[in-house]
């Protein structure tokens, strides 16, 4: 088949969430023998050259990002009923690369990886396209809109936010909606996520294709980090907001709890563009905001605990296969660990409660058997459901029965 891939960046390197998934695909479709398109934004024409992109793509194509100012923002949120995100990425020069790229290929597939691209899908369907159209939804974003809001209305300093939030629960699930419907296909990456999503158009059944992680990259050597005896690590981009409620919601309800058994815990926070709600804790003697690290893989390998404190969110974490990858002991909330396939044995421990989470942390700590047979669950775990190469052929079952119409 002939694949065209609208992305909102390009997937290189494969850092963060959307990329990371995005480059997993891109790499399986590719050695399944399919070609492939990549249409994508980026301020440098030639970001991609010298990277494995031009292994699995025939063609690249890039598009500067728009700007799109607050007052833009504040017009469309005054004036419009569309959603902040279905606007963020949306480029007239885009939308022309986009018709001209249909125009001179005949696409069997195009997809649109997330909801901020997936302002273009409408755009071709009315133009008309013999391309099947696949959204690749990576959240049901909706609901999670809505379970911000749920978390902040609770908190009178982030009443201003929790409306905003509210707002946008609404407009993203119309959106939502209005994509279902155009869609030839809507890909999960959860089955909680595919019920949310087939909700708005129950006739057409929602597959999923759960993010995975290329397993054997983790189990490689990587450079000794000392974190430690009683190190704590989280991993993410850390100006998203789940990541961001996650962390603060560990620094101010457990990590004093531990403290108290554990005096030497250090928490490390790893991920690229810290927010700047988390400068306070870098005065706090057992935070390290660490920025952006060339690899997660030597703060996994030196942990002894990897946490998942998330509130809120959807899909498959990233982050969290990461570290079972890398044989940590994870703690998790259940919301954190939604969306995974549950088994007895899957190297993780639940808790919601701050008391029940600092505990399970101490006995963690404590226990190093405890943590060495997690880690091993984990990984095992890990390459039996989360490896690509165990998930891409869902997504050819999937092409394979939006062809057979």
């Amino acid at each position: 088949m002939k694949i065209l891939f609208v992305t909102a960046s390009l997937p290189y390197p494969p850092q963060q969430g959307g990329a990371l998934r995005t480059y997993g695909l891109l790499h399986g479709l590719h050695q399944a023998g399919h070609e492939l398109t990549l249409l994508s934004f980026s301020d440098t024409d030639t970001s991609y050259m010298g990277t494995p992109l031009e292994t699995f793509c025939k063609k690249i194509e890039t598009v500067a990002f728009p700007t799109r100012s607050k007052s833009d923002r504040l017009r469309d949120l005054l004036l419009t009923s569309e959603p902040d995100i279905g606007r963020r990425l949306y480029s007239e020069a885009f939308e022309k690369r986009l018709k001209e790229l249909i125009k001179t290929d005949q696409f069997d597939v195009i997809q649109f990886e997330g909801i901020e691209v997936a302002c273009y899908l409408p755009v071709l369907r009315q133009v008309g396209t013999r391309a099947k159209l696949v959204y690749d939804a990576f959240n049901a974003e909706a609901n999670m809109q809505y379970a911000i809001f749920e978390i902040d209305r609770g908190n009178p300093r982030r009443w201003l936010a929790a409306a905003y939030s509210f707002v946008q629960s609404r407009r993203i699930r119309k959106f939502e909606n209005e994509l279902c419907q155009l869609a030839d296909l809507v890909i999960a990456v959860s089955a909680e996520d595919a019920a949310l999503l087939q909700s708005y158009n129950p006739k057409n059944k929602v597959p999923v294709v759960a993010n995975g992680i290329f397993a054997n990259e983790y189990e490689k050597q990587s450079s000794e980090l000392n974190l430690g005896n009683q190190a704590l690590v989280f991993t993410g981009k850390m100006d998203y907001r789940p990541n961001v409620d996650a962390v603060l919601w560990f620094v101010s309800q457990i990590l004093p709890r531990v403290k108290q058994l554990a005096a030497d815990v250090k928490f490390y926070i790893v991920g690229q563009k810290p927010h700047e709600s988390l400068e306070p804790l870098r005065d706090n003697s057992s935070v390290v905001v660490t920025g952006w690290v060339e690899s997660v893989l030597p703060y996994l390998k030196g942990c002894e605990v990897y946490i998942a404190p998330l509130r809120m969110g959807s899909g498959t974490r990233l982050k969290i296969l990461e570290a079972m990858a890398a044989g940590c002991a994870v703690v998790a909330t259940t919301m954190a660990a939604s969306g995974m396939q549950r088994e007895t044995e899957m190297g993780m421990m639940i808790a919601d409660n701050p008391d029940q989470m600092a505990d399970i942390i101490i006995k963690l700590l404590n226990t190093p058997t405890l943590r060495s047979k997690l880690g091993a669950e984990a990984k095992a775990y890990v390459n039996k459901h989360y490896d690509w190469s165990v998930l891409i052929p869902d997504l050819l079952a999937a092409f394979e029965a939006i062809e057979r119409g």
